[in-house]
């Protein structure tokens, strides 16, 4: 299994996060197993895609809320780590309380 589970959606409050203040939080190494996707479906054209983190940060966010880490944004970017057999990938961890 590549991620530790799949939802449909955010199980977690509205953080409010801007681009600018997630760019703020230093990327940390997140193994793939420990993740949880919010969401269900994905365009195979943005897994293959080259220029796919173009006009986005780099670094998938994470949300880390009850001790499960959230993967936000950048599920095309895990999945293609994983596609390398990459186990672990660098992400921002953005922790709620």
């Amino acid at each position: 299994m590549i991620f530790k589970a799949v939802r449909d959606g955010r199980p977690y409050p509205e953080h409010g996060y801007t681009l600018k203040q997630w760019a703020e939080i230093p990327p940390r190494q997140v193994s793939l197993n420990q993740l949880v996707t919010i969401k269900l479906e994905m365009a195979l054209d943005r897994v293959l895609a080259d220029d796919s983190t173009f006009y986005g940060d780099l670094f998938p966010h994470v949300v880390q809320w009850e001790g499960e880490l959230y993967l936000e944004d950048g599920l095309h970017r895990a999945l293609r780590a994983a596609l390398q057999q990459r186990h672990q990938i660098h992400a921002r961890v953005l922790v709620l309380s």
